[in-house]
This record gives structure tokens, sequence and C-alpha cells, in this order.
């Protein structure tokens, strides 16, 4: 059975969405964390261990200047580190529902770089906050992707502001409104002094995904310096045999002329076509704009139907 399950998860790995590996990648280190805790406890006598605590601190963003400078990777690290079963179970959730609507909207290829600088700037507003406001004393440390998912969910509600998301109990309501309210909340939790400097991570990770939507429609990709580190990372191990091929689908093109829409009779042969004479990436750019002006809501069915298909090549 265990063999059954590794196997499909390498598959979905292998050939899912970036949605679907950032999450597979937070479950398998969340369970290697939790069996790690499980056999240390039993060798102590189920009391609990100071070794996983060290361990979860390592890897944890710290609020002192020195422990990050000599454990840098905590930058990186604390955004998919998970030690409790609801604070993953939420942040998931939230990743799979809103990290699926900024792919669709502006290509799978953007999802990471959202959900790392996301995370960063939620990082270094965690440790700006605990070393210049006086809510604790002594050391703090943050670990989780709250801050990474809620770059994803404002990116998503700057994108399509009027997209109509259907709740149990609430029925149909604007994203704009359900990015609002979990925006709010923290605002809430800050003037409660709850959980202060994990809530401030929460604020930094929601102005990146601004920031970031903000910059692309104005011909910006923030996530171009991004991949362009993991291709020049990945490249050695890629064999010559199998390129990859990147998404090309772009927010906005500057360089698109409307006159080359009467100016041939292309069509194109891709799948979900609307097949009314333009070329298809002409097709994608009046999509594009269409959203960007009137929200996602005001696409035709065939226009969603051809978008949705645009963002799985």
């Amino acid at each position: 059975m265990l063999q059954s399950i590794w196997e499909d998860v390498k598959r979905e790995f292998s050939y899912g969405n970036m949605v679907t590996r950032i999450i597979i990648i937070n479950v398998i280190i969340f369970t290697l964390l939790i069996i790690t805790n499980l056999i240390l406890k039993v060798s102590d006598g189920w009391a609990a261990s100071p070794v996983f605590a060290n361990l979860v601190n390592a890897l944890s963003m710290s609020s002192d200047g020195w422990f990050v400078l000599t454990h840098p990777w905590v930058i990186f690290t604390h955004m998919f580190l998970h030690v409790d079963f609801w604070h993953i179970l939420w942040n998931m959730l939230y990743l799979y529902f809103f990290g699926r609507i900024v792919g669709d909207f502006i290509g799978n290829q953007r999802v990471l770089p959202i959900y790392l600088l996301g995370g960063l700037a939620g990082a270094l507003l965690f440790f700006l906050s605990a070393n210049f406001l006086p809510y604790s004393t002594g050391t703090v440390s943050a670990l989780g992707a709250s801050g990474a998912v809620m770059a994803m969910v404002v990116a998503a509600g700057a994108i399509s502001p009027d997209y109509i998301v259907r709740l149990l109990f609430l029925g149909d309501i604007k994203l704009k409104y359900i990015v609002f309210v979990l925006v709010l909340l923290d605002l809430i939790a800050l003037a409660g002094n709850i959980n202060t400097g994990g809530h401030f991570a929460h604020l930094g990770g929601a102005a990146m995904g601004w920031l970031f939507v903000r910059q692309l429609r104005d011909g910006r990709d923030w996530a171009l310096p991004v991949n362009n580190l993991f291709d020049v990372i990945y490249r050695p191990f890629r064999r010559q045999s199998r390129p990859v091929r990147r998404p090309q689908m772009a927010y906005k093109n500057p360089n698109r002329t409307r006159s080359s829409a009467s100016s041939g009779n292309q069509k194109s042969t891709a799948p979900g076509n609307a097949s009314e004479g333009l070329p298809y990436q002409e097709q994608l750019d009046a999509i594009l704009d269409k959203i960007k002006q009137h929200g996602y809501e005001s696409l035709s069915e065939r226009e969603k139907d051809f978008l949705f298909n645009a963002s799985k090549k």
C-alpha cells in the first residue's frame, strides 16, 4: 500500500501543476517531522524531546539577527515547515484554492515565485516587527507557509476581484470580499496581540502579493529572475534529450498590434480555440486584457474554456 501511495505522489509531482507540487513538498516535510517526533518521544519515554525542539528551531525563522546570519537557510525553510495538523491543513487548503486561481489567470510559472517572494516578505516583516516593536521580549521564532499563502490570496484578489466564489451557507461571493475579510482578521489579531509576529508575517506576504500583480500589470514580471535562477540551478541535472518547455502565457503583451488581427487568415489548432480567425496569441492577449478591464465574469463560456486550456499549456 505504501509503495502504491508513493508512486501516486511521484506521479502527481511529475505531472501536476506547481500548486500541487508545493503542497506535496509541505506535506512530505510535515510527515517526516511528525514521524521523527514520534520516534524521539518513544525513545525518551514519551517525554518532549529537546532534540526535536532544536531541529524545529534550526529550520524556523528567528528574530535573532546573528542566528539568521549563521543559519541563512531559515529564510526559506521556515515557509515549508509545519508541526501542527490544523496549521498545515488550513494553509494547504488556502494555497490550493487561491493558487489555482492565480495559475489559471497568469500562468503556472508564476505560482512558485509568488509563494517564495511572499514567504520572504513575510519573514522580513516578522523580523523587523520583532526587533523594533515592543510586543515581545526575548527571541521569537516563526514557521509555516502562512506568509507565502497570503501572498497567493491577495494576488488572486488583485488579479480578478470580481471573480465569483460559491461558499457553503453563504452562496456566491466576490473574491475581493473574501480577501478583504482574511486581511482584516490579521489586523484584528494584531490589535488583540494574538500571535503578533505571525500576523505581521501574514501582512508582509499579503503586501508582496499585491505588489507582484501591480508590477506585472506595469510590464515588470518579478517571476522572471526567480525562474531564471531555478533554470541555472537545474540545468546541470537536465538531460539534453528532454528540453523543458517554459509556458509562454503573459498577463500583458505590450508588443501586440491590433492591426495584425485583420492582416492574415491564420487559425490556431490549439485546444479550446474560439476559432474567430485570430492567431492563438492574439486571442489570449485579448482575453487577458478583457479580464484586466472588466473582470473574469465578463468572459463568455467559450473564452473561459479557451483561457483554462491555455493555462495548462
